[in-house]
């Protein structure tokens, strides 16, 4: 399984949330594109795409979108075609798939965001890195910060596996969907527990953080 992806030119990007909202707002308004919403155990995911091709995945809370999209006024429902983002999305939450066989199209988000998004997208299932890691991953070994930014404004989570991310003294830190959430998501995958960090791994200044 293959995660490819696909990037605008630089006139698209955007770096602010706010502004990503808009870039997102609208693309959705071009019918070619397909919603669908995917239950899970930890909420509805709605997700927009077009043949293998993904742009966002959104929880929805209470039946409100946490995007405000203006296209979705009637998105598929199960059971969804074989292969299909949807289906692929909804397989991951059945335990029944690992990795995903789509094209990611990261419409909004700096050139390091896009940088930091394909990092993640390269951490396997059923493992972690941190912010640091990542950070060194990408060449800017002293951005743990701005990855977390990165990871915050990350447009397709679960495919590009954000929850993923964890402090240097594997503490549960930094998620936008909610914490149990992320807790949850690793546990799927079999990483949590986590590992406890070594002291000499331990980021200098820091003591050993509490799992929530």
């Amino acid at each position: 399984m293959s995660v490819q992806t696909l990037f605008p030119t630089e006139t698209a990007l955007a770096p602010a949330p706010r502004v990503q909202q808009e870039s997102l707002r609208h693309v959705l308004d071009d019918p070619s594109w397909d919603v669908a919403d995917v239950p899970s155990p930890i909420g509805i995911f709605r997700i927009g795409y077009r043949d293998d091709h993904v742009m966002y995945v959104d929880l929805r809370e209470r039946g409100v979108e946490a995007l405000p999209v203006s296209r979705a006024d009637r998105p598929a429902r199960p059971p969804f075609p074989e292969g299909s983002p949807p289906r692929q999305l909804q397989e991951y939450f059945q335990g029944r798939r690992r990795g995903f066989d789509v094209s990611l199209d990261f419409l909004t988000g700096s050139a390091f965001d896009r940088k930091v998004w394909q990092a993640l997208s390269r951490i396997p299932y059923g493992s972690y890195r941190t912010y640091g890691e990542v950070a060194r991953s990408v060449g800017t070994p002293q951005a743990a910060r701005a990855v977390g930014g990165a990871a915050h404004r990350n447009p397709i989570p679960i495919v590009v596996p954000c929850h993923r991310l964890v402090g240097g003294d594997r503490s549960l830190t930094g998620f936008g969907l909610g914490l149990w959430r992320k807790r949850w998501l690793l546990e799927h995958e079999g990483a949590y527990p986590l590992a406890p960090v070594r002291p000499e791994q331990r980021p200098r200044g820091q003591r050993q953080g509490r799992l929530p």
